[in-house]
């Protein structure tokens, strides 16, 4: 239910805000005071388009809010919760349109996109009226409101399940398919590569190791030198060695303890220095003589590294990368190699899924077969009442020649509609006028929403175009009627339809000669006697009007209504 709608500076308003209710809320006033202005705020803060036009004039920018209580509007919470939006009960969709064109929409203070604007607006409102707002001509409103008059929601399901399974394994099968032109050269590719590479046997390690080795190797002279240098000097140094100096220094002390017992620290100390010294020397000689080895072992390490560097820069990756590549390429060869069996798997299980799903669209086709028939007659029976005596309305269901797996059905949906007796019943996109379109929407909003399972707030631009009288009067009666299911805001020049309304707001335009601007007023209940007095009178309101208002709004249409309809059934 929209609740609360704040505007400024759009089009000719200034500012205007309005707080509203439930049930019906009439918006009147003087053609070209800006009531239609009022419905195409509300559409450009639900996501509609809008462009510079839109500001007024001399205005940096154009700004309208519009909030909706949600706590009854399911789906509504659900899309919130779904972006993580928070809604306590509520939510507040506002769009700020700049006088360069650029604008910006918000969803609860946070920037959206207009599409998820659009997705939303969807779900909060639905405007019936003569612009290009009206839903009534689309095929999938259409199809939504019939499946809403015959409560399929429990049908819908199944078939929403069948055909999304089967569309995710038609997504499978073209990704096998598109791999499958190129499978055989490519299986050829992966089982030479992957030879290739198994035949490098190519260790976690070696590319490191290798490097290593050849080092060494490349340096045998310089690191021969440097280990003969340093074993001279502390182990084969012909007695002039550290070892040997270091033990005549022990000996030399071995004599003096026994006369100063202060020396015997030192004395070990240089006893225990001889045993690494020994051992070092030791490691030397076997390091010179593990130098000599294989002449050929230097060539034969390099041209390792080249191998494993050659097939490094065929993979285009480093060395120490080749072992996981090919890792990868086993993987990649072995799904193709069962590519056939899995191919065979996921056509036996699209055949299920798809024989599940006819089973569910041939139910919903059947059960909406019935529904159609119900909801043209009781359409049908409305239209007589709504200024069309003679009407026909249509429900044609239809199974196309191809029919594709959708989640909706397979059925075509299409609203014919005859204004005229005689004449066969047309598409209602191009049969009906703009006034007539207006209340054929209304007679199917009336029939199909017996529970309301769609929006929760309807808009009526003008329904009451072309008609007057009675019919007029029947016009306010159905509108009422809908109003208690949800919120009703209609736009009416009629105060027949007016006087219906459980709450009135007339729209104002106001000039001083150079700007105009309008006003928007909630009207009590002698003013609204006033407002339909200037309904029925015009120009000059007389006393006999205001009687005639008066009467107009203690007559019981609203709870004749209900009386009413069960009469027609």
């Amino acid at each position: 239910m929209l609740t609360h709608l704040q505007i400024a500076d759009f089009a000719i308003i200034a500012a205007a805000e309005l707080e509203l209710d439930s049930g019906l809320t009439a918006l009147t006033g003087e053609t070209g005071a800006g009531k239609s202005i009022l419905v195409d705020a509300v559409m450009v803060a639900l996501g509609a388009r809008a462009g510079a036009d839109i500001v007024r004039h001399g205005a940096e920018r154009a700004e309208i809010t519009a909030t909706f209580a949600i706590d009854g509007n399911a789906a509504a919470r659900e899309w919130l919760d779904e972006l993580a939006l928070e809604h306590d009960g509520e939510v507040t969709l506002r769009r700020v349109v700049g006088a360069d064109g650029r604008s910006r929409a918000f969803v609860s203070g946070q920037p959206q996109p207009l599409g998820q604007v659009r997705a939303l607006g969807e779900l909060l409102l639905d405007i019936h009226g003569q612009q290009e707002f009206l839903t009534l001509t689309r095929r999938a409103t259409q199809r939504s409101l019939l499946d809403l008059h015959g409560g399929h929601e429990a049908l819908l399901v199944p078939v929403a399940v069948a055909a999304r399974g089967v569309k995710a394994l038609d997504q499978e099968l073209r990704t096998l398919k598109s791999a499958a032109l190129e499978r055989d050269s490519r299986l050829d590719l992966l089982r030479y590569q992957v030879q290739e590479l198994d035949a490098l046997a190519l260790g976690p390690d070696e590319p490191a190791l290798l490097q290593a080795e050849a080092q060494r190797l490349a340096n045998r002279g310089r690191l021969a030198e440097a280990a003969q240098l340093a074993l001279g000097l502390l182990y084969d140094g012909d007695g002039q060695d550290a070892y040997a100096l270091t033990g005549r220094a022990a000996a030399a002390l071995k004599a003096a303890i026994e006369l100063d017992p202060r020396l015997r620290a030192t004395g070990e100390l240089l006893g225990e220095a001889l045993i690494p010294l020994q051992e070092a020397g030791r490691e030397l000689s076997a390091y010179l003589e593990s130098q000599d080895v294989d002449p050929g072992r230097q060539e034969l390490v390099e041209s390792r590294i080249a191998s494993i560097e050659q097939l490094a820069r065929k993979h285009r990756l480093g060395v120490g990368e080749l072992p996981g590549q090919l890792a990868v390429l086993r993987t990649e060869l072995g799904v193709l190699e069962r590519a056939e069996t899995t191919r065979g798997e996921l056509e036996a299980r699209r055949a299920l899924l798809l024989a599940d799903y006819e089973r569910a669209a041939a139910a919903l086709s059947a059960a909406r077969r019935t529904a159609a028939k119900a909801l043209a007659a009781a359409v049908s029976q409305l239209m007589q009442g709504l200024g069309m005596p003679g009407g026909r309305f249509d429900v044609e269901v239809s199974a196309p020649a191809a029919p594709s797996v959708d989640p909706a059905g397979v059925d075509g949906i299409e609203f014919l509609v005859s204004t005229n007796p005689g004449q066969p019943p047309k598409p209602i996109a191009k049969v009906a006028s703009g006034g007539e379109l207006s209340r054929i929407s209304l007679a199917v909003q009336v029939a199909a929403t017996r529970e309301l399972g769609g929006p929760a707030c309807m808009i009526f631009d003008e329904i009451d175009a072309g008609v007057g009288g009675a019919v007029a009067a029947m016009v306010g009666r159905e509108l009422a009627l809908l109003a208690r299911r949800g919120q009703v805001l209609c736009v009416t020049h009629l105060p027949q339809v007016a006087s219906q309304a459980d709450h009135q707001v007339r729209v104002a335009k106001l000039s001083d000669g150079r700007t105009s601007r309008t006003v928007l007023t909630v009207l009590g209940r002698e003013e609204r006697v006033e407002e339909l007095a200037r309904m029925l009178a015009g120009v000059e309101v007389t006393a006999s009007a205001r009687e005639h208002a008066r009467q107009m709004l203690a007559r019981p249409e609203t709870a004749a209504a209900p009386a009413a309809r069960k009469r027609r059934r």
